[in-house]
């Protein structure tokens, strides 16, 4: 007796008596043997069952999912109201050819002199552009197949290392030369495709890229689901003359923020090898950090292409909802997941994010998308529309990270913000955090495990790293009464954040709660469970996921250890332009100094 609790409607919560929770997951780290009897106990047949429930019940998750009456109604994917219009933006059409998109968005950008780029002073270090690898090739500086060939070098080298840290899963130097050849050709007919041609870029491993198999990370994914095309995404920039070099690294489908994977090897960190690069778009992260690819595209369902981004100090875009075609994916079917870019560059992923959106004929029905558009960089009244912009900052929330240096620095860069372009920041108290977290890991836990369940009863549990297989046991002890809770929980959740987001801009956060943790030793043989760290990576990103909002993570400096730090905003729905616009102004606020990686390659010049 006793239990039962009863939330008020959101419209009769006072925000002046909401408290910040500050959350620690209770749940055991183990990696080498005890992760594997850790794993033996949670799938026997009733002592796996108490120590799930245990864990639940000390994480507070029955509480809310079978204990609490929730008044509203379950959302079942997000649904967004209507929206007011962005200003000083290109619009785009979705059904247009891509090249064409990415012809717009290149307007889009500022003014910028390649040539002054590639004759500046080389001890600073910088990303190229792809605007840069353009210049060169247009002015015969190099082609597409010299390029080709110090990537495959570089490759070379990376896949001999001890222990491996595979930064691409499938790859054959072959198919590269190839796609390398066909665009040397087309520039030396003055006929590239667009901007994107000849640009290197990798997929990550859960994203079909023809003939390359999608394995989702795993040994065996790619035998029960053949590749027959590529997908949506992955089509779209090939007809923009993108060079496809493989698929890249990634954690075990997806299901975990560090990027271990002791399947093929765990990519590292180019900015400390011994740390974990995040994940689960590891590998996308890590090759673009290590300048080998001028983009790449991750998949995002709990952070996967922003946490990795943050870590490995690169750009990474996550859309709202819907915005993506999904078709392709492995997880195509989840209501959390997108397709998005990393890049180096904030511009990079404007470009590329041109080329690859869309809905799907059946999100376009049931999302009811806007027009896509990117922000008007070029024009004169970008200034202004940039310094109008509200940024919303809940300072509790803000604040609890690992380490002040994390805090100190994003509260920096909203300082200049104000100085340099007079954005404002505004307080704002966003409430029931803890259950936002508890409706993710319910909703993208029992997606997961829907798709992967007939092969987990076919016999396939044993191929499944450990890591995965305690994932896996917690996530098939969710109930549909659980899932449902999860789903009022999402109302309820979309509720608080639609009145917010009428009264600011956008919600500005660190990306994640902690820079890159070290990989322990016994982690690359045998996995690793380690839910506190997860849970200080995936501090500030869920939101986005569970409410189907556009987040975009940017790089913003260094800790004491010299460690990549992320800033993210989080905008209302389909307002992409507007994330874009303030990462941009923060990417020159932070354009030096920059710290080159320690494994950095520079393919277009060869130094």
């Amino acid at each position: 007796m006793g239990k039962k609790k009863v939330m008020l409607p959101t419209n009769e919560v006072d925000l002046a008596t909401v408290k910040y929770q500050y959350e620690k997951i209770e749940a055991p780290h183990l990696t080498g043997f005890w992760l594997k009897f850790f794993v033996k106990l949670l799938e026997a047949p009733l002592i796996g069952s108490l120590i799930i429930s245990h864990l639940k019940k000390e994480n507070k998750m029955i509480e809310m999912l079978k204990n609490t009456v929730i008044p509203e109604a379950p959302m079942f994917k997000p649904e967004f109201p209507p929206q007011e219009s962005e200003t000083e933006v290109v619009l785009l059409e979705e059904d247009g050819k891509p090249e064409e998109r990415v012809e717009l968005a290149l307007k889009s950008l500022p003014d910028y002199d390649p040539a002054k780029s590639w004759n500046a002073d080389s001890s600073a270090f910088h990303y190229w552009k792809i605007r840069d690898y353009a210049y060169a090739y247009r002015s015969k500086l190099t082609s597409p197949s010299i390029v080709a060939e110090r990537f495959i070098s570089a490759m070379e080298e990376f896949n001999n290392k001890k222990p491996p840290t595979p930064l691409l899963i499938s790859y054959d130097p072959e198919l590269i030369r190839k796609q390398a050849a066909a665009s040397t050709q087309r520039f030396e007919e003055g006929n590239p495709m667009s901007v994107l041609d000849g640009i290197f870029m990798a997929i990550k491993d859960d994203i079909d890229c023809c003939p390359h198999p999608s394995k989702g990370g795993t040994t065996f994914f790619h035998e029960v689901r053949p590749v027959k095309k590529d997908a949506a995404s992955v089509a779209k920039l090939r007809s923009c003359g993108v060079i496809l070099v493989g698929k890249a690294n990634m954690h075990e489908l997806g299901l975990g923020t560090t990027g271990n994977n002791p399947n093929h090897g765990t990519a590292r960190n180019p900015h400390a090898p011994e740390r974990y690069t995040g994940g689960s778009s590891s590998g996308p992260a890590a090759i673009v950090s290590s300048g080998l690819c001028s983009a790449a595209l991750g998949t995002d369902g709990g952070g996967s292409v922003r946490i990795p981004s943050s870590l490995c100090g690169v750009v990474g875009l996550k859309s709202t909802y819907g915005r993506t075609n999904m078709g392709g994916a492995i997880c195509d079917s989840g209501t959390v997941e997108i397709i998005g870019p990393i890049t180096s560059t904030v511009e990079d992923a404007i470009l590329v994010y041109a080329a690859i959106l869309g809905s799907s004929k059946a999100e376009r029905i049931a999302m009811r998308p806007s027009l896509p558009c990117l922000p008007n960089l070029s024009s004169r009244e970008s200034l202004n529309v940039l310094g109008s912009l509200r940024l919303g900052k809940y300072t509790e929330w803000f604040n609890d990270v690992f380490s002040t240096d994390i805090s100190d620095k994003c509260e920096d860069i909203l300082n200049r913000l104000l100085e340099t372009h007079g954005c404002q920041t505004v307080e704002i108290v966003i409430p029931e955090l803890h259950e936002m977290r508890t409706a993710h890991i319910v909703s993208i836990g029992s997606e997961s495990t829907s798709g992967l369940n007939p092969d987990f009863e076919d016999g396939k549990k044993v191929k499944f790293t450990h890591d995965t297989r305690t994932n896996l046991a917690l996530f098939r002890s969710f109930s549909a009464t659980d899932y449902v809770a999860a789903q009022c929980l999402r109302r309820r959740l979309m509720n608080y954040h639609m009145e917010i987001l009428k009264n600011v801009d956008v919600i500005v956060t660190p990306t994640t709660g902690m820079t890159a943790p070290v990989i322990p030793p016994a982690a690359l043989q045998s996995g690793e469970t380690d839910l506190q760290v997860g849970g200080n990576l995936m501090r500030f990103v869920v939101t986005a996921n569970l409410l189907g909002l556009p987040a975009i993570s940017v790089p913003v400096g260094y800790d004491k250890q010299g460690l990549p730090i992320g800033l993210q905003f989080i905008g209302r729905p389909w307002a992409e332009a507007t994330i874009l616009r303030l990462a941009a102004a923060v990417e020159e606020l932070c354009a030096t100094p920059k710290k080159k990686p320690v494994q950095f390659y520079d393919i277009l010049k060869g130094n």
